[in-house]
């Protein structure tokens, strides 16, 4: 498969089983997950895009950005297909919310990746942040 045979589309609904799959690719799947809970998921996010092969219609890359609609987004669950990684679909589905949250003017975009993925992301002009992503854990 090359790079022509996938478009990368903005949805607001898709078949779940082929969302669980790219979560379980991502590693972010746990079995006791309910696949309903994707439905809300997809709708609430400001954009959610698939890249789906041309050739089979079906999902081989997803990705997601959350955002107030103003001003701030970041990315998150960006995931491909093994079998398919390298060949530039990662960089087309960030490339695509990039784009569509820079047409509703949203300048600050942020994202939190995985240590091995940093190269990937830099790559394609994210830098790292000044600053320390934290985590609610809750008080003791």
């Amino acid at each position: 498969m090359e790079i022509k045979d996938i478009e990368v589309e903005l949805v607001k609904s898709w078949p779940l089983d082929e969302i669980v799959e790219l979560y379980k690719v991502g590693g972010w799947w746990k079995d006791h997950y309910d696949p309903e809970g994707l439905d809300p998921l997809i709708k609430g996010s400001f954009a959610f895009a698939i890249a789906v092969d041309r050739n089979t219609g079906t999902a081989v890359g997803m990705g997601r950005a959350i955002s107030d609609g103003v001003s701030d987004a970041y990315i998150q669950d960006v995931a491909v297909q093994e079998s398919l990684r390298g060949k530039g679909i990662g960089s087309l589905i960030i490339k695509t919310l990039v784009d569509h949250l820079r047409k509703h003017g949203i300048g600050w975009i942020g994202l939190i990746a995985e240590q091995d993925s940093r190269p990937f992301y830099e790559k394609i002009g994210f830098n790292k942040f000044v600053g320390e992503p934290m985590l609610y854990k809750g008080k003791e």
